[in-house]
């Protein structure tokens, strides 16, 4: 049975295990998710849910918002994101969604924004490796040749610099930790991506050992 959820990251802290060993945790705020809209194969196509999460600001919120919230009870949400192979036997439009989902050993992908690093370098962004740096090399930190002289342009999807960060990645086959019910928490081994207090989707990890 798949299972998803919308959270918030809180940052990095570290638990100890039954044998005393340190297990390094990301904290995971999950609030009450609401389910918004249940899309069908009939009406729309394929099948999904749609979950939201964390109240939207009265002075951000419009009208289309608005009126898709009320349809389930519940006011327009930040964070709205569709799970397409969630198990939506037991979902109802407008019930909440706790974290008490997942249990501790659950295998889970964990998707977010990556931190935004702004402009960088073909080194940094890509890796690469730099040339000399004495005996008067003068290609230090450069991206190197654009291609050959036939196309007599940039090849589509050369690495250049550009904008670093601010990409959705997911990892997978992290391992839930502990589900604490009354903070509302989920302690996930290991790191996810994003910034501290930024939005992740967890779910059930597709390639699971």
């Amino acid at each position: 049975m798949t299972k998803g959820i919308l959270g918030k990251k809180l940052g990095m802290t570290q638990v100890f295990s039954e044998n005393g060993e340190v297990v390094p945790v990301t904290v995971i705020e999950v609030e009450p998710n609401v389910v918004l809209q249940k899309k069908s194969v009939e009406n729309d196509g394929y099948e999904s849910v749609q979950l939201g999460f964390a109240d939207k600001k009265e002075s951000q919120i419009n009208k289309p918002e608005k009126g898709h919230a009320e349809k389930a009870n519940a006011t327009p949400k930040r964070f709205v994101k569709e799970f397409r192979n969630l198990d939506a036997t037991n979902l109802e439009v407008g019930q909440e969604v706790k974290v008490d989902t997942f249990e501790s050993g659950d295998a889970i992908d964990v998707t977010g924004i990556t931190k935004g690093k702004g402009f960088a370098g073909a080194i940094k962004r890509h890796n690469q490796s730099r040339g000399p740096m004495t005996h008067g090399s003068r290609y230090h930190r450069r991206p190197g040749a654009m291609g050959p002289i036939d196309p007599n342009h940039v090849r589509p999807g050369k690495k250049l610099p550009g904008r670093m960060g601010t990409n959705q990645v997911t990892i997978q086959n992290l391992e839930v930790v502990k589900v604490d019910t009354d903070r509302n928490l989920l302690l996930v081994k290991g790191n996810v991506p994003g910034a501290k207090r930024s939005y992740v989707s967890v779910h059930s990890a597709v390639k699971e050992n």
